[in-house]
């Protein structure tokens, strides 16, 4: 792996090109972004006297190709900051700068001449021994390099990303017939460590793994939707979260995806796989035919499934497709019976199984899908595949499925599953039937504290390559549990280093998780060297639980919330002042006290997608946990004589009372929740954890001496706190905030200024702490505040008198 990667160029701006360019910038590699020149002006250019010679019009479609990506929600940049890492050109004028890039990758449009042509240029100026490749989607990799050189061929193979790259994790391998081992080994290896892939090494088949998977799954969905009469929102409740799929579902995917692009796969699977069993399925039911003609192709075109219009007063509505008369209408409210079983039901293995048990549509849909399903993908192996690990990898990284088909069939029952084919009328593979009549009843079995996955071939079980490298909570949980109670889990990871995860909802913060944060450090402090606080759920913690604190307040049971309060910030305090290292690992969603755990922790070692923030602003009250009193340190640390001061103030002061969220780590440290030095990010998601577990070894192996309290934290006094008052003051007076804001802000400065000390004065920790957990229980009796938490809380609703 001795090969570097200092600079990429990215042949083709469009919306893949660009957002590729993006990701590679996030990570800290310079771009060249590469198009073609136009072939004559715009209106605006010919105003402006500009000729076809002009820098500006030549590299007019690579710079309005970024520019419109850059503006896209959510943003491809982990910061804007990262923007100057990209260079733009165009084709006849910067191609030669490919000379100086390490990775040349095509993304110019899905057609075979035209990436044959870019190809045969770009010989002319690679470097030998340079990467090249083609974020195809589905062209065979071997029609492309015809005619080309042997160390060409040699470096080249396929890259596929997904869309948006920075979001989807999947990266599909395709090495053509004469691509190096090497160079697979080192994409692969890349992929992961640097662009936070899961990389998936694919044969060179028609749509590769997770697209041949996936539009067949749509596909087969689209003709069963009118077989069994079902509506566009009726699909998308039963396809989505509650699958443990993405909320977009199936329709409004397709939507956001683009349904030409669908159309353009599905019709290349029935060209290109004539001896596909399903093949039938890939021609175009007549009404997604219609649509496809009538250009309703979703976002793109302004309606598809679901179409935004202007309602009555103005108002945005969105509206459905009847696919019956073809004609929008409002949306209908969805409800089924087996839908109501399963609210209940967190663990989505558990819930699979009385998805598929219902008596009613919804369940008839469910054994329908997932016979087909099922069936299909047991008849992939060997065609696109030779092991089963790949397809689920491929659709849980590619399309956001949290349990790839395989992983399904084993949370439904793989023999129940069979059974429920045979009343289908649906056959799978004999391979199926052979590894249950071997004894073997599931696909994956954890062994020793690893994850082992049936291997068709040598009909046996066998580890999944490179797990063995990170560290997995599901492997390791059953055996290396330490403690555990209703809403934590506290696991031995090893080499003396504990792992403490949450498993409430959302991993939210209640008297179970800081039970168990007290609990985990007792135990480390005891037998062990160091603490992690991490876990593998969906977020790493969406905050402290809301609706505790609300029931406490509208009882008015103000001794108890101050206890509750208390035993908040005792928790965090605990975590600083541990006498072994504690290392937080966040990941998603880390809201509120999931921000404030990590505000207290020795070191944060953060994925790089980590959506963090002081939230409680717009709950009603400020961050009662010890986070108002953090950013007053922090703020002391940073502190500056003069004007200087009073900028930086008005920063932590915003970042709370604007409750902004990062949109990233990166942005994190921008937004003053992760510290420069000490706080690092990791792109892969996998390996996460296991970064986690090292730190905290660093910090131990150091020789890690408990902190002492401070008591030298210098807060700014009635100084900031005028500026603070007349800025809320002023803010009401404009009618930008109501009163209520207005009182929160002026609690917030109290507390960021220790109140309103006559001049600049060093206070302790406990100061700041007593005069937050005043400010956040005199909030919590206000009747606004108790108006806000009830509309987060009941979708909307307020209290009445």
């Amino acid at each position: 792996m001795s090969r570097l990667i200092r600079k990429v160029a990215v042949l083709g701006s469009g919306v893949m090109g660009s957002r590729i360019a993006c990701h590679f910038a996030n990570t800290g590699v310079e771009v060249l972004l590469l198009d073609i020149v136009p072939r004559e002006l715009n209106e605006a250019e010919k105003a402006k006297g500009l000729t076809l010679e002009s820098k500006a019009v030549r590299n007019r479609i690579v710079n309005d190709s970024l520019q419109g990506v850059l503006k896209s929600n959510p943003s491809p940049v982990y910061s804007k900051s990262v923007v100057s890492r990209i260079k733009t050109g165009n084709f006849d004028d910067n191609l030669s700068e490919i000379s100086q890039c390490d990775w040349v990758l095509e993304a110019v449009v899905e057609r075979l001449d035209i990436k044959q042509q870019v190809f045969e240029k770009v010989e002319q100026f690679r470097k030998p021994g340079s990467l090249i490749t083609t974020n195809t989607s589905g062209i065979p990799i071997h029609y492309l390099v015809k005619g080309r050189s042997e160390d060409f061929v040699k470096h080249f193979c396929g890259t596929h990303f997904f869309n948006p790259p920075r979001y989807l994790r999947l990266l599909e391998i395709i090495p053509g017939p004469s691509t190096d081992l090497n160079v697979i080994d080192f994409l692969m290896h890349y992929g992961e460590l640097h662009l936070g892939k899961t990389t998936v090494l694919c044969k060179d088949t028609p749509a590769f793994i997770a697209n041949r998977i996936g539009v067949y799954g749509i596909m087969s969905l689209f003709h069963t939707v009118k077989k069994m009469g079902l509506t566009v929102e009726e699909v998308d409740k039963l396809t989505g979260p509650v699958l443990g799929r993405p909320k977009s579902a199936t329709f409004r995917t397709c939507d956001v995806v683009g349904l030409d692009t669908l159309v353009h796969v599905a019709n290349g699977l029935k060209d290109n796989c004539p001896n596909d069993e399903a093949k039938a399925l890939f021609v175009l039911p007549d009404y997604v035919a219609k649509m496809n003609e009538s250009k309703w192709l979703g976002d793109k075109t302004g309606q598809g499934f679901y179409k935004k219009v202007k309602g009555s007063g103005g108002k945005s509505e969105i509206l459905a497709l009847d696919l019956n008369t073809m004609e929008y209408r409002p949306q209908q409210k969805v409800k089924f019976a087996t839908l109501e079983q399963t609210k209940p039901i967190e663990n989505l293995r558990e819930r699979m199984k009385v998805l598929v048990a219902g008596k009613d549509k919804a369940g008839e849909f469910y054994r329908a899908s997932f016979a087909g399903l099922f069936a299909y993908v047991s008849n992939r192996i060997p065609e696109i595949s030779d092991e089963i690990y790949k397809i689920d990898q491929a659709m849980n990284a590619g399309f956001g499925w949290e349990l790839g088909p395989f992983e399904a069939w084993d949370a439904i029952g793989v023999k129940e599953s069979i059974a429920m084919m045979d009343a289908a009328g649906i056959q799978t593979a004999a391979w199926v039937k052979e590894m249950l009549a071997a004894g073997c009843t599931t696909f994956y079995k954890i062994e020793n504290g690893k994850k082992l996955c049936y291997d068709v071939p040598s009909k046996s079980y066998k580890v999944i390559p490179g797990t063995e490298q990170f560290i997995l909570l599901d492997t390791v949980r059953e055996s290396k549990t330490v403690w555990k109670n209703a809403g934590t889990t506290l696991t031995d990871i090893g080499d003396g280093i504990l792992n403490l995860e949450f498993h409430t909802k959302m991993n939210t913060i209640g008297g179970e998780v800081l039970s168990g944060i007290n609990k985990a450090i007792d135990i480390a402090e005891k037998d062990f060297r160091g603490l992690v606080i991490s876990n593998e759920g969906q977020n790493f913690s969406a905050g402290a639980n809301l609706g505790m604190v609300f029931m406490l307040a509208i009882e008015q049971e103000w001794d108890e919330l101050d206890f509750a309060v208390r035993a908040f910030q005792n928790a965090t305090s605990r975590i600083r002042y541990s006498s072994v290292p504690v290392v937080a690992a966040p990941h998603n969603l880390t809201l509120g006290g999931g921000t404030e755990i990590c505000l207290h922790a020795d070191a944060v070692v953060a994925h790089a997608e980590t959506y963090m923030g002081l939230v409680e602003f717009g709950v009603g009250v400020i961050p009662g946990g010890g986070g108002t009193k953090e950013f007053a340190l922090r703020l002391s640390d940073n502190l500056a004589e003069g004007d200087v001061e009073l900028n930086e103030f008005r920063n932590r002061f915003l970042t709370i009372g604007q409750a902004k969220v990062s949109t990233s780590a990166r942005e994190a440290f921008e937004l003053g929740y992760l510290r420069n030095g000490i706080d690092r990010v990791v792109v892969s998601r996998n390996r996460l954890l296991t970064e986690a577990k090292a730190e905290a070894l660093r910090l131990a192996d150091e020789g890690y001496t408990k902190p002492v309290p401070r008591t030298d934290i210098r807060v700014l006094g009635k100084q900031a706190l005028g500026l603070a008052y007349v800025g809320a003051n002023s803010m009401l007076s404009g009618k930008y905030i109501s009163e209520h804001d207005a009182l929160i802000s002026r609690k917030l400065a109290w507390v960021l200024c220790g109140g309103d000390l006559s001049q600049p004065t060093m206070v302790s920790e406990k100061y700041l702490l007593d005069l937050e957990r005043e400010a956040f229980l005199s909030l919590c009796g206000e009747r606004k505040s108790l108006e806000r938490m009830q509309s987060i809380l009941n979708g909307g609703k307020v209290l009445r008198n």
